[in-house]
């Protein structure tokens, strides 16, 4: 097998609707067996354990290997799996932990302490965009056979959830340095990937493990997961009753989704907007005036955006914390109300009586009904948007700092310092720039390590100040949807848009 390029490529990559029912068959036994198809919008970009993404690649993860904890639906805790006990000390910078003793890779060999620490350090050492969240790793080591001890460089409130994650993986010693890594994986989990039935980019199968140390876990015999590069070829597929069940990004397909048996599952988990990555106004000095910054959050009309974009089936929000989190306060939703005047003044105030320039990248896979929206409105207070097409080249683009700004869709997570780490720190992925402010700064160290009504407050206050700065222009946290046949149930995953694995099962 070959890989195509990571990340946007991915999904992007040709992906047609695929032939084959998901039903149950008979094995060679003439006894009936399970299957389950699912539908993706992204394949792996490598399959190699150091270097793994989440978010909509996870399900192919936990279908090979095993994390060292399991995330619960909730977002915010984790479970007993490979670690069945941990503890930290009382600064919380040494974490140790308890293995199971009696797990087997797939080739045969033990999973051990030992192996568990070679995997931690190989993934802070490799390359994969989830890096950044254990960069507080400070070692590894086995203190015997079934007890790893972690030591950190300091507190970190998510890494617990980070270990149920890319980081946590487990991937058999003996696989690290054969040269079909990226492509051959070789786990200890609930399924193996049959290499030669897979279609990279195309379609992935998988079968069960028959010497699964939890097999009561695992509820199908097969595991199928096509990739669709556009909604018309998952419309189709689902029509079809080619799929179990999928994850639909484009909403403007869900009543036929609906009408062709499958049920709406979804969930607020993201939100939608403008990410305003350069703040300190590298490539363009007006995103670093914090006046443009605000009266492009005063210039968008949400509410025409939910209704056109999001066709409705969204939530108005102007924060990128949850409304469950303690940072969220409901008064910073009126922060920026809809005032056309407001942004033309601001923007005037800022410099620029003749007005602004910025560009903005486009894709094919945001809403194509998105951009004359954003042109006219921004247009209209004296911001001129002009939109390049980057194709399959987005996520690296905005990753090498192209683009100042960008329409996105980003994960809020339901655990505050991961959605820091993700968006706000120095090191997360999504400040792009690397832009730091001392304020953050010092709300992020309290953060770190209070507890309780201190820590309200710290990320109160952070979210205030993130709003008032105008870090980004959010506008609605739109509803995700994972469809399911008449024969599958699935419980969402609140901390990603792809439910854990083991939460889609047969119905009875």
């Amino acid at each position: 097998m070959r890989f195509t390029k990571a990340g946007l490529a991915a999904a992007l990559a040709a992906g047609l609707a695929l032939t084959g029912c998901a039903s149950a068959g008979s094995d060679t036994q003439g006894q009936t067996s399970k299957s389950l198809t699912l539908g993706n919008v992204l394949a792996p970009a490598t399959f190699e354990a150091r270097n793994l993404n989440w978010g909509n690649q996870s399900i192919y993860f936990q279908a090979v290997y095993d994390s060292l904890l399991k995330p619960s639906p909730n977002g915010k805790d984790v479970e007993p799996h490979l670690a069945t006990k941990w503890d930290y000390n009382a600064d919380k910078t040494v974490l140790t932990v308890k293995l199971r003793d009696d797990v087997t890779f797939t080739d045969g060999t033990p999973f051990t302490a030992e192996v568990a620490a070679q995997n931690l350090l190989r993934f802070r050492d490799g390359t994969s965009p989830q890096r950044s969240k254990i960069l507080d790793l400070a070692d590894a080591t086995a203190k015997d056979k079934t007890t790893l001890e972690i030591k950190l460089k300091q507190a970190n409130p998510a890494f617990l959830i980070y270990l149920a994650q890319a980081a946590g993986m487990q991937e058999s010693p003996a696989a690290f340095d054969k040269p079909d890594v990226k492509t051959n994986p070789v786990g200890s989990g609930p399924y193996v990937l049959k290499t030669s039935d897979t279609v990279v980019g195309t379609s992935y199968k998988f079968e069960k493990n028959p010497k699964y140390w939890d097999a009561g876990s695992v509820k199908y015999d097969r595991l199928t997961i096509n990739v669709y590069n556009d909604a018309t070829s998952l419309l189709n597929a689902l029509r079809g009753k080619q799929l179990d069940a999928a994850a639909v990004g484009d909403n403007s397909i869900l009543p036929q989704v609906e009408g062709a048996g499958f049920k709406l599952n979804g969930q607020n988990l993201n939100f939608a907007g403008l990410l305003l990555f350069d703040r300190a106004g590298k490539t363009n000095p007006a995103l670093g005036n914090i006046k443009v910054r605000q009266a492009i959050n005063y210039a968008v009309d949400t509410d025409a955006m939910m209704k056109v974009v999001a066709l409705g089936r969204a939530e108005s929000t102007r924060q990128v914390f949850r409304e469950e989190s303690h940072a969220y306060d409901e008064k910073l939703n009126d922060r920026y109300n809809y005032d056309p005047a407001k942004a033309r003044e601001l923007v005037k105030e800022a410099g620029y009586p003749n007005g602004v320039e910025l560009t903005v990248p486009t894709s094919s896979a945001f809403p194509k009904q998105l951009w004359p929206l954003l042109q006219q409105q921004l247009g209209d207070v004296g911001i001129k948007v002009n939109l390049v097409d980057v194709g399959q080249n987005l996520i690296a683009d905005l990753q090498g700092q192209k683009f100042g700004l960008s329409y996105f869709t980003l994960q809020r997570d339901a655990n505050e310092w991961q959605l820091i780490s993700n968006m706000l720190s120095p090191t997360a992925t999504w400040n792009t720039f690397k832009y730091q402010d001392p304020k953050v700064d010092e709300l992020i160290e309290t953060i770190r390590t209070a507890e309780g009504d201190a820590r309200d407050k710290a990320l109160k206050e952070l979210n205030t100040y993130i709003v008032d700065q105008a870090w980004f222009a959010p506008w609605y946290s739109q509803t995700l949807y994972f469809v399911t046949n008449a024969g599958t149930n699935v419980e969402l995953n609140a901390g990603n848009a792809w439910p854990n694995l083991w939460n889609i099962t047969p119905k009875a």
